[in-house]
């Protein structure tokens, strides 16, 4: 008998790639899209609104913008990942500074590990991500079968 409770899900060769940070982090993260530009150039981008705006035009990388965290960005693209549309984030995330948004950024961070997405949280994990052998062929890996798991527990209830 097959095991249904888990799917298998491919990354393709060509990634999804979400760019969020923090107000004090923008400027690292453009540095480090700048400096792996031409890796990143071969992949399709999107971010969070300011994040966005401004790795798109100090790095040249065509980026599509989502709202602003505070305004839903964060939650846009955990809806993205649910759908699939999202294969990878990349999020140098503040530490030290409070977020008014907080909630925003666990459910996304949740939602990422849920689905067994690849995330970075600082540049040297976004350093070993872009430098993969991975990044340049298709994944296949194992995820719950959300399908199956909700319908075994609506049987239970």
């Amino acid at each position: 008998m097959q095991d249904d409770a888990f799917i298998t899900k491919t990354i393709n060769k060509r990634k999804n790639i979400a760019l969020i940070a923090h107000d004090n982090k923008k400027q690292e993260l453009i540095m480090w899209c700048a400096a792996h530009r031409e890796i990143l150039a071969r992949h399709v981008l999107c971010g969070t609104g300011t994040t966005a705006q401004m790795v798109s035009s100090q790095t040249g990388l065509c980026v599509h913008g989502y709202n602003s965290g505070p305004l839903g960005g964060d939650q846009q693209i955990g809806a993205k990942i649910v759908e699939g549309q999202i294969d990878m984030v990349i999020f140098f995330s503040d530490p030290l500074t409070a977020q008014p948004h907080d909630p925003d950024v666990k459910a996304l961070l949740r939602i990422a590990q849920v689905y067994d997405i690849p995330i970075a949280n600082n540049r040297a994990t976004a350093d070993f991500l872009i430098t993969s052998s991975l990044m340049n062929e298709a994944y296949a890996h194992q995820i719950i079968n959300f399908h199956q798991h909700i319908h075994k527990r609506a049987r239970s209830l």
